[in-house]
C-alpha cells in the first residue's frame, strides 16, 4: 500500500527503532528526504510516499527534485528485510495509477545504478524504459529511465 506521506511524516521515521535489517533508510537519508520533501512540497504536493505492509512502514518512495514541465523525478527504497516480495514494484505501479490521475504530470522519471538489477526490474515491469545514462559523482554510472503519460490517461 502506498500512503502519501508528509515532511514531517518522513522525519518521523528518524525516532523508529528498527534493526537495521527492518530501517527504511539510513538515519542521514532519512534527514535528507524530509529535508527535500519540505522544499518541494509547498510548489507539490504529496512529495513522498510512505509503503505500508500489514500496518507498518516498510519503504518510502519520493520525488527527488521539484517537478518541472510536468516532469516528476521519483526514488524508491524498501528496507533489507522487506526487500523482494515485489513491495517495491505495487508500490510503483500504485504512483504510476495515482500521477495519471493529475494533469500536471506528463512524464516520470528515475534513476537506478547500473548494478543495480532488481530496481531496473521493478522500471521495467511498470512500464519505464531506459532513456540513457549519466556519471554521478557519489553514485557512479546511472541508468536513467522514463515513462510518458499514455494516450489514454485522463
Amino acid at each position: 500500500m502506498l500512503i502519501p506521506a508528509s515532511a514531517h511524516d518522513v522525519r518521523a521515521l528518524l525516532s523508529c527503532t528498527d534493526p537495521a535489517d527492518e530501517a527504511v533508510a539510513p538515519p542521514d537519508v532519512i534527514a535528507m528526504l524530509a529535508d527535500l520533501t519540505a522544499s518541494i512540497e509547498p510548489r507539490f504536493a504529496p512529495a513522498a510516499w510512505r509503503i505500508v505492509e500489514a500496518g507498518h512502514t516498510v519503504g518510502l518512495l519520493s520525488l527527488t527534485c521539484a517537478p518541472r514541465a510536468g516532469v516528476l523525478t521519483l526514488g524508491y527504497g524498501v528496507a533489507p528485510a522487506h526487500q523482494g516480495r515485489g513491495l517495491a514494484g505495487a508500490a510503483l505501479a500504485a504512483f504510476v495509477q495515482w500521477a495519471w490521475t493529475d494533469p500536471r504530470v506528463h512524464m516520470l522519471k528515475a534513476e537506478t545504478a547500473v548494478a543495480n538489477l532488481p530496481s531496473q526490474a521493478v522500471l521495467r515491469r511498470n512500464g519505464f524504459c531506459v532513456a540513457g545514462q549519466r556519471m554521478d559523482a557519489e553514485d557512479g554510472a546511472l541508468l536513467c529511465w522514463q515513462l510518458g503519460r499514455p494516450p489514454t490517461a485522463p
